[in-house]
């Protein structure tokens, strides 16, 4: 730092214009947090837009089996349950879960696995017979 003057009217009028500068550098700061903090979110908002979440429908009926077909054919392992509220998850169950579940439908394995792996907020496994162990899943 250059050198001061000995007189302290100038170091007073230093000091002022010192104590000015931090003032309008903290403001300033202040007001660059807020600006900031928006835009985090709108940026969260945007980016939960623009995820596609995947879609679940019930699989193709395929053509009638035979009886010795039907036989040897699993029946449907996962059913997902429509969710209760508009906030709330769908709920996913293996078929004979003791529950109980209402307005299901049946679904595939793979993708029982994608939605529990890729979008926990809108699909959750049943805390009960826990379709992601039967997988070998963890989405705890």
């Amino acid at each position: 730092m250059n050198e001061l003057p000995p007189d302290p009217p100038r170091l007073r009028a230093i000091l002022a214009h010192l104590d000015k500068q931090i003032a309008d550098t903290e403001t300033v700061a202040a007001y660059l947090r807020l600006q900031r903090r928006d835009v985090v979110a709108a940026i969260s908002r945007a980016e939960r837009k623009a995820i596609p979440r995947p879609v679940i429908s019930a699989p193709k009926r395929p053509p009638a089996a035979s009886p010795r077909e039907s036989s040897s054919r699993p029946s449907a392992r996962f059913v997902v349950e429509r969710p209760r509220g508009a906030s709330k998850a769908a709920l996913i169950h293996i078929s004979n879960c003791p529950k109980g579940f209402t307005a299901s439908r049946p679904i595939e394995a793979d993708l029982v696995r994608q939605a529990l792996m890729n979008d926990p907020k809108g699909f959750q496994a049943c805390d009960v017979c826990r379709p992601d162990t039967e997988l070998g899943i963890d989405v705890a």
